[in-house]
């Protein structure tokens, strides 16, 4: 449950000290701090916040705090001491130009970061969505399409030093191609986790490109049951079949890919079907344990609410562990995190922010801090790992959020992924 900080009190900039919760009420571009709310915590952060234009703009959260405000200080008309503190002021100015060049100098990679994923994205999604539909009625040019996608970004994945997974921007349109797309991002960072070679990668890239293909045979009413009869769930369940009738009709799925859309809903503890097989290949298990963890996040179920990613892994590992290969559910969990991509969250200063991007560590990913006084595209993105005062507190569910945050950070109901390699010539 979201908990909204309490009333904050307006203070003087000379009145700052160590242990204030302080709230600027500026925009981010308009001093130099990460975060517009955050605890003081060292000379630095007073000497800059004394020196900022900021009369009228400076509050405090007293229960936040863990001190009190310092009595207003009059400023010194003798000469000599007004000398010293334009010195000592000139000297912060030129310290903060840099830590805000430093600031927008990241920002700036975070955003050209995810906007080479997102481009690629759109690539990929009308390249996917072309070939799924095409490939009923022809399978042979389908297939030619989805070998050039798998191979591209086999070789981009098994070759990247640093492959990052983004959550994409506000999509509008639906399709086949989210599922696929989802499927085939985490399925190739868990398969270089799980030291894939890129013939297996493209293999992987290939099955989960195609793995649902065949549901263009099942009609909708069907799919989007909740509560299927028997005879509606066994036609649901040949699905399999007929994506790999597409894929073998294609020409262009190895024998490797195929036996991995064969087995993309069997379990290792034999309760999977069609064929109860409990010896599926490293790639049928990936693709097997992804493929859950996006319908559990976005199903297309009529009625079925989704899960918050979070609640998905937990899912995975409390209750379904035994249907999973457990180093590669493990895998799953260490690459997105506790709180995966897509969780709202809230941090300790009282922020509220949307995963955008896991980090090093579990616990600290990239946030998209909620500024309403922004767009959401020119909001800040913070790296967790690099605020060692920064934390996550909890992880927020959206329908408890105010109409206005909610809107603002937008959850998506059908999350997308994409990824983007660093460059290691930089």
């Amino acid at each position: 449950m979201w908990k909204k900080l309490d009333t904050p009190v307006p203070i003087e900039p000379s009145q700052v000290v160590i242990g204030l919760y302080v709230w600027l009420d500026l925009t981010w571009d308009e001093h130099p701090f990460f975060s517009s709310r955050f605890l003081v915590k060292t000379n630095k952060d007073v000497s800059i916040l004394r020196s900022l234009d900021i009369a009228g703009k400076l509050y405090y959260h007293p229960q936040q705090s863990t001190a009190e405000p310092g009595a207003p200080v009059v400023k010194s008309t003798v000469p000599d001491e007004v000398a010293a503190e334009l010195a000592q002021k000139e000297a912060l100015a030129q310290e903060m130009r840099a830590l805000e060049k430093a600031k927008k100098d990241k920002q700036r990679a975070q955003r050209e970061a995810a906007q080479r994923a997102d481009q690629a994205w759109g690539n990929a999604a009308r390249a996917t969505k072309q070939a799924l539909n095409d490939m009923p009625r022809s399978p042979k040019q389908a297939g030619k399409q989805l070998v050039d996608l798998s191979m591209e970004t086999a070789s981009i994945v098994s070759k990247g030093q640093e492959v990052l997974l983004h959550l994409l921007g506000d999509k509008k349109e639906q399709g086949p191609q989210f599922h696929a797309l989802n499927t085939m991002t985490l399925s190739m960072l868990v398969g270089k986790k799980a030291g894939l070679n890129e013939r297996a990668l493209s293999d992987l890239a290939m099955a989960a490109l195609a793995h649902d293909s065949g549901e263009s045979q099942i009609p909708a009413q069907i799919l989007k049951s909740p509560q299927r009869k028997k005879h509606e769930e066994d036609f649901f369940r040949q699905h399999v079949d007929f994506s790999l009738k597409f894929a073998t009709e294609s020409g262009a799925f190895s024998k490797e890919a195929l036996d991995i859309i064969a087995c993309h809903h069997e379990c290792v503890d034999g309760s999977g079907w069609p064929k109860a097989r409990k010896d599926s290949s490293t790639g049928a298990r990936i693709l097997a344990m992804v493929d859950r963890y996006d319908t559990l996040c976005s199903p297309d179920v009529t009625g079925r609410d989704p899960l918050m990613p979070a609640e998905a892994l937990a899912t995975m590992f409390r209750n379904e562990s035994a249907k999973f290969d457990t180093s590669l559910l493990s895998m799953l969990i260490k690459l997105l995190g506790v709180y995966p991509p897509g969780t709202v969250v809230q941090l300790n200063d009282g922020s509220l922010a949307l995963v955008i991007a896991p980090g090093p560590t579990s616990l600290k990913p990239a946030v998209l801090l909620y500024s309403p006084e922004l767009s959401k595209e020119d909001a800040p993105t913070i790296e967790l790992s690099n605020e060692p005062d920064l934390k996550i507190a909890e992880a927020i569910r959206p329908s408890t959020l105010p109409h206005d945050v909610f809107k603002w950070l937008n959850p998506q109901q059908r999350l997308s992924y994409f990824f983007s390699v660093e460059d290691s010539r930089k």
